[in-house]
């Protein structure tokens, strides 16, 4: 469905009802459906119909999870084959063609030093699920207690992910500084600020009264998402590596958003060379469909049969239609296209910054890309503008494109385009990101709430 196309007018009676109806029968926990009333109907790659007949550009990409975009036509026909084979669709964790063939594109796509001695445990369907195995693996294996996290982390909404989230209410684990350049925890930024965020977690663990329980392993994102799209520095990764290597703590990597391309290689831990001890995976590895699964070193495999169950291990449509998108982003280069095209926009959008002085900061890799909005008022950096943000978000969809909020104060706007966003439509998305910035500024202006707007709309058409 080309983004050229123009739909034909539809009732919105239909789509209000359902909004409606939504609002009424569902929890007050409701989180995308707030920001972005649609009704979707129809989705092809990048597009998204609604139930009104109005067509959007999802830079939203099910938060990460469509590699390829709504409904490509080889995931499409994965499900198809599995569906018409008569194969049944619930089997737990019993072996079947499907899941071998999944397993064996995953270990193809893996970095080749921990494909040699990995071993794979499927777990609930959803990420935070292989987040709590890779926390339990790790506490089994080790003997020890105590949990590694960083500052702005997100690993899911369940207990223990929680208690390793950034946002954590009760915190059960010690909590390490994350590097982020542009607000950085030491006040020095770049490289040094990488630094001293190293060597003050290499001196409290080997601070005796430093006050940090015996740690069973440290989780990390190579890429912060939730906390506003901040890559970690491949020299501080590396670091993070050497630490816990000598000190016997494994290393999970978090690559449930990061990972199958997302970042211009493959797993997002190839940029900095490093081998975990566990990758935790989800979201694209199961094609649009949820699949989860953690891969770690054998020497972790400790649990005794049953030690970690769950109903739902064995989907065995998410298993056909992941090991078809593995394949595919990797027969026809797709972390490679994102790195260069990525590479293309965030130079696109430091020059738009250079316009628009409420642009703080523009980040981010391969296709996860970040754009932090700040306020026009004194300050090293400046003190975020989570107004703005969501301003620049309603204004982004009434133009018929979709995108999300991350970072500590919801005030960067993140593009997560599918890997097969074409050059065109990586233009209509900045030139219509452009013109919802320019407008938000334009209104902010007018409730006296910035400075004078530093942007003016294109006249470009909505492609």
């Amino acid at each position: 469905m080309a983004v050229t196309e123009k739909a034909p007018a539809a009732p919105t009676v239909a789509h209000e009802g359902i909004l409606r109806r939504q609002s009424l029968r569902e929890s007050a926990a409701r989180t995308y459906a707030r920001s972005l009333p649609i009704v979707p109907v129809r989705a092809r790659g990048l597009t998204i119909e609604g139930a009104d007949g109005r067509r959007y550009l999802d830079c939203l990409s099910g938060a990460g999870t469509l590699a390829l975009g709504h409904n490509h036509p080889v995931v499409l026909e994965a499900i198809r084959k599995v569906l018409d084979s008569g194969a049944p669709l619930h089997v737990l964790d019993l072996a079947t063609p499907v899941k071998d063939a999944f397993t064996t594109e995953l270990f193809a796509t893996l970095p080749p030093r921990f494909a040699r001695t990995a071993r794979a445990q499927f777990c609930g369907p959803a990420g935070t699920d292989a987040v709590e195995a890779a926390l339990k693996l790790v506490r089994t294996a080790t003997g020890r207690g105590g949990l590694l996290a960083f500052t702005g982390a997100y690993h899911g909404m369940t207990e223990g992910a929680l208690a390793v989230s950034g946002g954590a209410p009760d915190v059960r684990v010690t909590r390490l500084p994350y590097p982020y350049d542009y607000r950085c925890p030491f006040g020095t930024g770049g490289a040094r600020g990488a630094e001293l965020a190293a060597r003050w977690t290499e001196n409290l663990l080997d601070d005796a009264k430093g006050g940090a329980p015996a740690p069973a392993g440290m989780i990390v994102e190579p890429v912060q998402g939730e906390g506003g799209v901040i890559p970690a520095p491949d020299d501080w990764l590396r670091a993070m590596r050497r630490i816990t290597a000598d000190r016997s703590v494994p290393l999970i990597a978090d690559e449930v958003q990061t990972g199958v391309g997302r970042t211009g290689t493959f797993w997002a831990v190839e940029h900095s060379g490093i081998t975990p001890d566990v990758m935790v995976l989800s979201k694209a590895i199961g094609g649009s469909l949820p699949l989860a699964v953690i891969v770690y070193h054998e020497d972790l495999d400790c649990w005794r049969p049953g030690a970690h169950a769950g109903t739902f291990r064995g989907n065995q449509l998410a298993m056909a239609a992941g090991a078809a998108t593995l394949a595919y982003v990797r027969e026809n280069g797709l972390a490679e296209r994102a790195a260069v095209l990525g590479a293309r926009m965030l130079g696109q959008l430091e020059g738009l910054a250079a316009n628009h002085p409420c642009v703080g900061d523009v980040r981010g890799r391969g296709l996860m890309i970040g754009v932090e909005l700040v306020a026009q008022a004194a300050g090293d950096p400046p003190p975020p503008a989570p107004e703005l943000a969501a301003a620049v978000r309603r204004e982004c969809l009434s133009r018929g494109l979709i995108v999300e909020l991350g970072g500590r104060h919801a005030s960067v706007v993140r593009l997560l385009p599918p890997l097969t966003i074409t050059d065109e439509q990586a233009v209509a998305v900045l030139d219509r990101f452009a013109d919802a910035l320019a407008a938000a500024e334009r209104a902010a202006l007018r409730h006296g709430e910035t400075s004078p707007p530093c942007g003016k709309e294109t006249d470009r058409p909505y492609r």
